[in-house]
């Protein structure tokens, strides 16, 4: 089966889709989230590309280069600091009124103008944007790379790096603390599913459906909730056969693109072919945000919620 990359679903969703990272503790990638505090009370910190970056003291200017880092900043109070984000922000509303830096291409000029302590990029993007990321740093800017991920765990280490980057440590804990605690709590109401159900999501619409497989925050919500991903054994962001949706006849299915493209559910229930399927037939289409359930941040455990509605509603709706 062919994959797709988190970065082309971005293009296929004129959203962003990424998400951002640091390691955990004992078992960490490059380096990253490696700190150590030197005497000066400096802070020295591995990225996502086995760079280090010491920040001498917490940043009083950030630049965001990616939706899921911008709503990290605020949920740790730091709206006020930042002073740049991308094209794709939409949450918090605040976001809409910081300066606009671009998007996937960023305005490195634009960037340097607004004199940023700190600049979070991100790994997925690392590459293609090396020679405008490099120019920030030749510029005397901090630079760091969040890692890329699809799990709900390094979430929590993201949400940490940043904190210690940023001087939010207690913030970042006490955030960590209560996602963990929200997710806990769904997790014990999904163990009330007598019978589970299979759920096809669909990322991406006709003519080029994508779905999601293993080892992706949304296939990791399922199993959460106890569901069945439909197509399950298939690695990451996947090209859809739709004979194979109509073979696994799911029970329930969810769109993530309804926000983008309001005729969602009608392509999916009008859709050649597709008319004997139970969740068809039943009318069980629904649509979930896309930045809830993709956007590697303290929303995701809203995504969660808004899922289990769709799959259990006799359960997670009260």
């Amino acid at each position: 089966m062919k994959k797709i990359s988190s970065l082309l679903i971005v293009l296929l969703l004129s959203v962003v889709f990424t998400a951002a990272c640091g390691n955990e503790t004992g078992d960490q990638k490059a380096g990253e989230g490696t700190q150590e505090k030197a005497a000066d009370q400096s802070i020295k910190v591995k990225d996502a590309l086995g760079d280090e970056m010491t920040m001498e003291s917490e940043p009083e200017r950030i630049i965001s280069l990616i939706p899921s880092n911008t709503e990290i900043l605020f949920e740790l109070g730091l709206g006020e600091e930042v002073v740049g984000v991308t094209d794709f922000d939409n949450y918090p509303e605040e976001a809409a009124s910081k300066e606009k830096i671009g998007g996937m291409e960023f305005n490195v000029e634009k960037i340097i103008s607004l004199n940023p302590d700190l600049v979070l990029a991100h790994e997925s993007t690392a590459v293609s944007a090396k020679e405008g990321l490099d120019q920030l740093r030749d510029s005397g800017i901090n630079v760091f790379v969040i890692r890329d991920t699809q799990k709900i765990k390094e979430v929590y280490t993201i949400i940490e790096n940043i904190g210690k980057l940023t001087g939010k440590t207690k913030e970042a804990d006490q955030l960590v603390s209560s996602m963990k605690d929200d997710l806990q709590e769904l997790k014990a109401k999904a163990e009330e599913v007598e019978e589970k159900k299979k759920v096809y999501v669909e990322v991406a619409p006709a003519p080029d459906i994508y779905s999601t497989g293993d080892n992706t925050f949304i296939n990791e919500m399922l199993e959460l909730i106890n569901a069945e991903n439909a197509l399950k054994g298939q690695e990451g962001w996947i090209a859809v056969n739709q004979e194979e949706v109509i073979a696994a006849n799911p029970d329930v299915i969810i769109t993530t693109y309804g926000y983008y493209n309001d005729k969602s559910k009608a392509q999916v229930m009008e859709r050649a072919g597709w008319e004997g399927i139970n969740s068809v037939k039943n009318e069980h289409v629904y649509d979930v945000h896309s930045d809830l359930v993709t956007r590697t941040g303290p929303r995701l455990v809203e995504g969660v919620e808004e899922i289990a509605k769709s799959v259990y509603p006799e359960i997670f709706t009260e």
